[in-house]
């Protein structure tokens, strides 16, 4: 069973890395760097986010992938 502050503190948690991936993108964005540099820095971080996501959910589930 999840508590509720446990969930609280997943969500604050959730808002406060997207804020931060939120503005790296924004960062690349506002910077443009040439072509092949922005995609790839795109990809990174779209990949960094989405694992960072699933380690979220993994933890809810019990599982973690990695133990902060």
């Amino acid at each position: 069973m999840i508590s509720v502050a446990t969930l609280i503190q997943f969500v604050v948690q959730l808002i406060v890395i997207s804020l931060i991936f939120g503005l790296i993108w924004w960062l690349i964005e506002y910077t443009n760097p040439p072509e092949p540099f922005k995609k790839v820095l795109t990809v990174i971080v779209a990949v960094v986010a989405v694992l960072i996501l699933i380690g979220f959910l993994m933890s809810l589930a019990g599982m973690p992938i990695v133990h902060w």
